[in-house]
């Protein structure tokens, strides 16, 4: 397979995981990136082919040079999927990148707040902020889906929302009574005509960065620098759930994660509440 052929496919592969895979656009610049450094790498050592090897010596060269094994195995799979699509369309005959075994990564439990913690976060007065803060903590969604909501996503009614997860997956989510409240009082104040739920102060639908600005502003209250963007009221949302005895596939549900492996990193959490359990209806467990 000649390289400069195929480093033409990295626009049109973007293009499709936008399209129908519904990527971030984080996600999606670090995919470019991901790609782009490969074929660099190809360029500057002169390989005009590529196979099983080559994807195999970049691998280690990426580990080499101090690379943490997560990063490596985001980079392979950004690889992965290159070639699985281009084998799909035709323009390859086989996947390079097929058979090439991930880097094992230490799984740990991502940042997350206490409850208390929550609480002096979500004492904000501004209506759009607050509204924002308590749906993510609420009800555990991206970013990338809370940017997306439109007003009618919301059934204040049924006390739900309608999200729209990667692949373009609709997914319904309860919403708690804070949450509502927040948003009744944000719905009486909101300016616009824009069918999106969240607008900036131009009237129009908020931006990712807008709103990574707005978290970080609040979360500064309690968590350091590194851990003040979207994704820890995330992680907050489903360690609460967990701690508080949720099923983990239920978690997994709400969430949107496709595999239930994705919510591994939570085990020891499920595993410490049934200890618990034990502890109090065995007779002999004491």
């Amino acid at each position: 397979m000649e390289t400069a052929f195929l480093f033409d496919k990295i626009s049109g592969f973007i293009e499709y995981l936008q399209k129908e895979k519904n990527y971030s656009t984080h996600t999606l610049r670090n995919y470019r990136k991901d790609l782009e450094q490969f074929f660099r790498y190809l360029k500057e050592n002169n390989m005009a082919d590529i196979d099983n090897r080559v994807i195999l010596s970049y691998i280690s060269f990426l580990m080499r040079y101090g690379l943490d094994a997560r990063s490596v195995a985001r980079k392979l799979s950004a690889l992965k999927s290159f070639f699985k699509i281009q084998r799909r369309l035709g323009v390859i005959r086989e996947n390079p990148a097929e058979g090439v075994r991930t880097p094992k990564t230490k799984k740990h439990l991502p940042g997350f707040l206490t409850y208390p913690q929550v609480e002096k976060v979500l004492e904000i007065e501004n209506s759009r902020d607050r509204a924002i803060m308590e749906v993510l903590y609420s009800c555990g969604i991206r970013a990338s889906e809370l940017v997306g909501l439109d007003a009618d996503s919301v059934d204040l009614n049924r006390d739900e929302i309608k999200v729209k997860g990667k692949g373009n997956k609709e997914r319904i989510i309860p919403l708690g009574s804070a949450a509502k409240n927040a948003l009744l009082l944000y719905a009486r104040e909101r300016k616009g005509n824009s069918n999106a739920l969240f607008l900036n102060y131009r009237g129009s639908r908020l931006t990712p960065r807008s709103l990574q600005r707005i978290v970080r502003k609040y979360l500064l209250r309690v968590a350091h620098t590194s851990g003040t963007n979207p994704h820890i009221l995330r992680h907050t949302f489903a360690t609460h759930l967990l701690e508080n005895g949720a099923d983990l596939r239920a978690v997994q549900e709400l969430l949107g994660h496709a595999s239930l492996s994705t919510v591994q990193i939570y085990t020891h959490l499920t595993t410490k509440r049934l200890k618990e359990i034990y502890r109090k209806a065995h007779p002999r467990a004491e």
